[in-house]
């Protein structure tokens, strides 16, 4: 009876051991992947990778002498505008002098009190002014830089163009022919039945407008200039100076003639033999010409050719409008959007490589 209990005590449930098996396997997993998210959450990104935090810490050394030059650069030109306009009060004053002296030798030379050393002094003194004038003009253009007229693009942008800027004697030419208010041909004759005012604003012509603006800011300082807008007739945008080169210097004369461009209607076809007679006929002639068009020409001399210009005759008046053009200028084309007339990329293309000029076909938000 004794043995028999002993030998009950000594057997095992099955039950029992499998449960204890499944609970240590659980326990030992969770134990497992406590160690393993542990000992993850103990590496740093420098141990991983240390060329990464490298480079960085130099992008991050980079952004902050980046900011400091930002704010050098920025009380460099708060001291240059100071500068300037210092050094154009300066010049209004001694303008003033020059006036006021202007005055007295005049009196000096009609009064027959006047000494011969009085007036030598007077014209002495006016010299030297004028010296001063132009010394302080220098020191305001080298603060300024190159361009008289500054533009401001959407967003305060500005862009890379490719287009010969230089030039001592600069032509812009304006195609103003109907075909400027619009891209596509029902748009065209839609503005073209509409005011004038209405006719100033399209869309397309105040890109022509603005692609003006911007050539005009960025012409030297030092050089001369034209401005001639072209349909069936050439004509000077600013009346009175249709036989002489104007002064880029000269800045209230050169915001006039952007505004007078401002005020061009848009209207009749577009005779090119006849503006490029014209620049043969200059003295002297230009040394650099900006030519702003949309399209082959529809017009010679003797007008319209029929009531369909078909793209051939185009193509045959462009030839005979280059023959008129004098050779070694170079042309810079800015070329704007047209319906209906595909060659006239390809051929301005080839007038831009011929001259050594430019070809520029601008996107509708440039400049």
């Amino acid at each position: 009876m004794a043995s028999n209990s002993k030998s009950n005590r000594r057997k095992v449930n099955p039950l029992s051991l499998a449960f204890l098996d499944v609970m240590f396997c659980g326990f030992g997993a969770v134990i497992l992947i406590f160690l393993i998210l542990d000992h993850a959450s103990t590496i740093s990104p420098e141990e991983t990778s240390p060329e990464l935090m490298a480079e960085i810490n130099l992008l991050r050394e980079e952004v902050d002498e980046g900011t400091l030059g930002l704010v050098r650069i920025r009380n460099t030109l708060s001291d240059v505008d100071f500068e300037v306009v210092t050094a154009e009060g300066l010049a209004r004053q001694i303008l003033e002098q020059i006036d006021t002296f202007l005055q007295e030798l005049a009196a000096l030379e009609n009064s027959s009190m006047a000494t011969v050393d009085d007036v030598a002094k007077l014209r002495s003194d006016i010299e030297a002014l004028e010296q001063e004038v132009l010394r302080l003009q220098a020191s305001a253009f080298e603060q300024e830089g190159n361009s008289v007229r500054q533009f401001l693009g959407d967003g305060n942008r500005q862009y890379l163009s490719g287009l010969f800027l230089g030039g001592q004697r600069i032509l812009i030419l304006i195609d103003s022919s109907a075909s400027m208010l619009d891209s596509t041909i029902v748009n065209i004759i839609r503005t073209r039945n509409m005011s004038d005012e209405r006719k100033r604003s399209a869309p397309k012509w105040q890109r022509v407008v603005n692609t003006v603006d911007w050539i005009s800011t960025q012409l030297p300082i030092t050089s001369q200039y034209q401005i001639w807008n072209f349909s069936t007739e050439t004509e000077t945008v600013l009346a009175g100076t249709e036989d002489i080169w104007l002064e880029v210097a000269d800045r209230d004369q050169l915001n006039q003639s952007i505004e007078a461009v401002k005020d061009i209607v848009p209207n009749n076809g577009t005779n090119m033999a006849q503006v490029f007679r014209a620049i043969a006929n200059m003295s002297p002639r230009p040394d650099n010409i900006f030519l702003i068009t949309d399209g082959l020409p529809t017009l010679d001399d003797r007008g319209a050719s029929g009531p369909l210009v078909t793209p051939a005759d185009r193509m045959e008046l462009f030839e005979d409008a280059v023959e008129e053009l004098p050779q070694t200028i170079p042309v810079n084309i800015v070329l704007m959007p047209l319906e209906g007339d595909p060659s006239a990329a390809a051929v301005y293309w080839q007038l831009a490589q011929y001259t050594k000029g430019s070809f520029l076909s601008p996107s509708k938000d440039w400049p």
